[in-house]
């Protein structure tokens, strides 16, 4: 008998468990007044995320792609979730390992540049961000020049510079290499390092790394090779922008750099090292360091200063500047050139260059016979030297390249042109599906056909970054998200409601944001280890604040117009590292 009850019972939790787990029918919801997290609140989240499908859509995929580190899920499509899981895929595809004097590196191609500017996406998810770094700083020249790529000894790579430019590890039939004419490794290291520390939180790392970095910006402003003293401004061959060639046929097989050969000011390697410069002023600061953080930030506003009078036109930066030799043709001054766009980025421009700059781009996009207007250069040059690659439209001489797309992006949402930034990535989140979820180095402009001859990921990397800085607005202004800026720009896309999500994982830290907009108004929840929030949050073009809750009490605010864009900004703590926004209208 008793048996009996026990099978019996046991049926019946059974038939309880298997009715629990049944999907709820297509278009029935579970009451949001249900849901924690809608407690006490004006705005409710009718969605739990992650789901598969809301109503008769499907929003989600089966095996929950979208949730990494970044990632997003919403209730429209899983049209935004699945490219950034490819764009991640992309990046995840070019981790390497190198073997060398002993040590274990883990690097992105091998090279400094690839490096770190894929750093944009893989510092979200990598737990080795420093052995490659560390390699550099240690190997770094008694001068302070640094290297910058590690080759096999069979690549000939380190046959293209004389000796001082090149170590050799025979028995790791390795060489590591500085392509000499190559002028952005000094302040690339600045940005790389200042990165990996605020991902691993570090204080000991950088400030032993610190001196080695300052050093190199010393060298980059100072030597005879690097600097114009004339105009106060770094120098390099005549290349095209940021790239390792010349028009010189030996330039195949010849990086170095001849005093006598022709020579230009490049405006993209004064930006980046300006962004330096103001970078070590902030790593001084923090440590204590006044005085030598008030020299850098000094020597930063000079460099501007010489930069912004000798390179800008008027509404973005001219080309090259030739010092020694006539231009390559007579479109130098009205060049717009793929530094432009990172230019956006660095802290150099005023909000209105800003927005003149990304204007230049909205026009060319109307006039350019290219199919979009992430140009690596335009208009290119007819013919840049006798390598075939190198003509009208090939390469970097004029072909569209994801990554000009991803730092137009960035900036856009930054300068009051929000609706032009998420068209960006409209674009490109078509491009990428289109392409079974490929990204590519380069896209000839007409045929938009790849070309390659380079690392996809470093424009997945900086599409990525788009994303997490500019459309999600998620930006670590100190180390680990401590404080943080959150300046979300969803109110320009069609996902009204959703969930985004960020972080470090080898540090474990989580940044998760649920949205929801409402003819009431908008609500954001933010999960976040942050000691301090600077909130920044667009309002939906036409709509007033009238109200602003925050954890459900009602909180002081400002309302910012940047060119017709509104934000309602305030600075809070979370409570239990929650920060809850309701913006009520």
């Amino acid at each position: 008998m008793a048996r009996s009850f026990l099978i019996a019972g046991l049926v019946a939790l059974a038939g309880l468990a298997e009715a629990a787990l049944q999907p709820l029918p297509p278009g029935q919801l579970p009451d949001p007044a249900t849901l924690k997290i809608n407690a006490d609140r004006e705005i409710l989240f009718a969605h739990p995320l992650p789901r598969m499908r809301c109503g008769k859509r499907n929003c989600g995929t089966y095996n929950n792609w979208e949730l990494a580190y970044p990632g997003v899920l919403t209730t429209r499509d899983h049209d935004l979730g699945d490219a950034l899981w490819h764009l991640r895929k992309v990046v995840w595809a070019d981790r390497r390992q190198v073997f060398i004097d002993g040590r274990v590196l883990m690097c992105q191609l091998n090279w400094v540049r690839d490096h770190i500017h894929q750093m944009k996406g893989y510092c979200h998810w990598e737990y080795d961000l420093t052995s490659f770094l560390d390699f550099i700083l240690d190997t770094q020249r008694a001068d302070g020049q640094f290297y910058e790529l590690i080759k096999q000894l069979d690549d000939f790579h380190w046959t293209f510079v004389n000796p001082d430019c090149r170590i050799l590890y025979p028995e790791d039939n390795q060489s590591l290499v500085r392509l000499e004419l190559e002028a952005d490794i000094e302040y690339l290291m600045v940005e790389g390092c200042l990165q990996a520390w605020r991902t691993t939180g570090d204080d000991d790392w950088l400030r032993r790394a610190l001196p080695r970095l300052e050093k190199g910006i010393d060298y980059q402003t100072r030597d005879v090779k690097r600097w114009d003293a004339a105009h106060g401004l770094c120098k390099r061959p005549y290349t095209i922008d940021t790239w390792d060639f010349t028009a010189d046929p030996l330039s195949v097989r010849n990086r170095t750099i001849q005093l006598n050969e022709p020579m230009a000011i490049m405006h993209g390697d004064n930006t980046g090292v300006y962004q330096a410069m103001t970078q070590l002023a902030w790593i001084n600061e923090r440590f204590g360091q006044t005085a030598q953080a008030r020299q850098w930030r000094a020597r930063a506003a000079t460099l501007r200063e010489n930069t912004m009078r000798h390179l800008w036109n008027g509404r973005f930066f001219r080309h090259q500047l030739p010092l020694n030799c006539p231009p390559q043709d007579n479109n130098e001054t009205n060049r717009l050139s793929m530094s432009d766009a990172y230019a956006l980025n660095r802290g150099i421009l005023t909000l209105e260059q800003r927005h003149g700059v990304i204007d230049e781009y909205r026009t060319r996009r109307q006039t350019t016979q290219a199919f979009a207007e992430w140009f690596t250069i335009d208009p290119p040059y007819e013919d840049f030297g006798p390598n075939p690659n190198h003509r009208k439209g090939q390469y970097v001489n004029g072909a569209i390249c994801p990554f000009t797309a991803g730092e137009l992006a960035k900036g856009a949402f930054e300068s009051g042109c929000e609706a032009y930034g998420w068209d960006i990535l409209e674009r490109l989140v078509k491009m990428v599906l289109r392409d079974d979820g490929r990204v590519f180095f380069l896209y000839h402009p007409t045929t938009g056909k790849p070309q390659g001859r380079g690392p996809s990921a470093w424009g997945a990397a900086a599409i990525l970054s788009a994303v997490d800085q500019g459309l999600a607005g998620i930006q670590d202004l100190d180390k680990l998200y401590r404080r943080m800026r959150f300046a979300p720009r969803w109110a320009v896309t069609p996902y009204t409601e959703g969930r985004y999500l960020t972080g470090y994982e080898v540090s474990r830290k989580k940044v998760d944001v649920r949205w929801n907009f409402t003819d009431k108004g908008f609500r954001y929840r933010l999960e976040c280890p942050s000691e301090s929030v600077e909130a920044h949050l667009l309002l939906p073009p036409g709509q007033q604040a009238a109200r602003v809750l925050v954890n459900g009490q009602e909180m002081p605010f400002k309302i910012m117009d940047i060119f017709g864009s509104c934000y309602v900004d305030l600075t809070v703590t979370p409570s239990q590292n929650i920060a809850d926004f309701e913006v009520l209208y």
